[in-house]
């Protein structure tokens, strides 16, 4: 493993990408525990309300997606496309910090957010192709460590987030948010992009293509959407301090590289089917504590337990889709993106059946992970008969 460091540590250009994506978590961090409380608490907006606005701007979001996505592998370069959307954000968030009734609200967010799964699914796409070229030997490791530094981004940006509200308010929120995006599209400004055909030996990496799986893990980026929305508003409901929820999350930081490294190697070895399966089994004791307790403790001390289900959903699951379409990085990226966004508005439906935001609302995602687990034990057994019977036929 420090060799592995120190030869990602090595490529050129790789702390310039890590940095680019620690910036772009700090300010995607700043604003994500604090967005749907901003829009319930400063706008005024009902549940129902909420829950739409968060709907359509991933619709719109999902959508540009995976259009850009299918189109990108055409493209010599694809920073110019992050790029332009980094700055149309921008331009949505100051509507955003203006909006003072339900449709200004939708208007702003929807332009703000809808660019920013392009932004996701492009910079891993060029990542990929960077280490591909000059580090082909440590390329998933790669992805994984630039995946943690975006994770660690977004905790520190939780951080920050928590302290300007207690600062600034809301209002300094937003504008941490736009800072975060500045940064970004200055990073970009002056990273050299690697162009090209993607390197035909890398094929020899692939997955097979597998559409349970790809279910399997649309339903635990489900259950991971429902947290990601309703945690806040019930910590807040229960404790009465919507900062809470900034500290609550920033303590994955604390473990998010660790657990990525670890679970990125034990994927190599063992197959990312089987770690996804373990980080499922994380999942499910947090949901089961959630939806069982109201104590404030209970709530910091299970988030390491979800801190690893959460490093294997965006790193080992990431890289295993993009290795399902491993000679189009660009679609592959982002259709790990539309995923997790689609799961995401799925997601932010299933609690409208319960009223208010009690704990209960975490039964949900307890079923969601169950489910999942299920199906991926089932795509194992019949991987198992498969290679049983290559063995009987031999």
């Amino acid at each position: 493993m420090l060799s592995d460091m120190k030869r990602f540590l090595q490529v050129k250009g790789a702390m310039w990408l890590l940095l680019t994506l620690f910036c772009y978590g700090i300010g995607t961090g700043i604003l994500a525990p604090m967005n749907s409380i901003y829009l319930s608490e400063s706008i005024g907006l009902s549940k129902g309300q909420v829950v739409s606005v968060f709907a359509a701007s991933l619709l719109l979001n999902m959508t540009t997606t995976m259009i850009v996505g299918i189109w990108s592998d055409r493209l010599k370069s694809r920073k110019l496309l992050a790029m332009c959307a980094a700055a149309l954000c921008m331009l949505g968030l100051l509507l955003y910090l203006r909006a003072d009734t339900y449709w200004s609200a939708l208007i702003g967010m929807c332009i703000a957010v809808a660019p920013s799964g392009l932004i996701m699914g492009q910079l891993f796409a060029m990542s990929r192709n960077h280490f591909v070229r000059l580090a082909s030997d440590i390329v998933e490791m790669a992805q994984i460590w630039l995946r943690a530094g975006l994770s660690i981004g977004f905790f520190v940006g939780l951080l920050i987030g928590a302290n300007l509200y207690l600062l600034a308010t809301f209002q300094g929120v937003l504008w941490g948010n736009m800072t975060g995006y500045a940064a970004l599209f200055l990073l970009l400004l002056f990273y050299k992009e690697y162009t090209g055909e993607t390197v035909k030996a890398e094929a020899r990496t692939g997955e097979p293509f597998s559409m349970l799986m790809l279910v399997a893990l649309f339903m635990l980026a489900c259950a991971d959407a429902i947290r990601g929305l309703y945690l806040p508003l019930v910590v807040k409901d229960l404790f009465g301090r919507p900062e809470l929820m900034s500290y609550i999350w920033s303590i994955q930081a604390v473990f998010e590289l660790l657990f990525m490294t670890i679970a990125g190697y034990w994927a190599a070895k063992y197959g990312s089917k089987r770690i996804i399966l373990l980080g499922g089994v994380g999942a499910f004791i947090t949901y089961a504590v959630y939806a069982s307790s109201a104590a404030l403790p209970v709530f910091f001390i299970v988030q390491p337990v979800y801190s690893f289900f959460v490093s294997i959903l965006y790193g080992v699951a990431m890289g295993y889709v993009q290795r399902m379409f491993v000679n189009r990085t660009g679609f592959g990226s982002s259709l790990y993106v539309f995923i997790s966004l689609s799961a995401s508005l799925l997601g932010y439906m299933f609690p409208l059946l319960i009223s208010g935001y009690n704990p209960i609302i975490f039964v949900i995602p307890l079923c969601l992970v169950s489910a999942s687990m299920l199906l991926i034990l089932f795509v194992l057994r019949i991987e198992k008969r498969q290679i049983a019977g290559i063995s009987s036929g031999i």
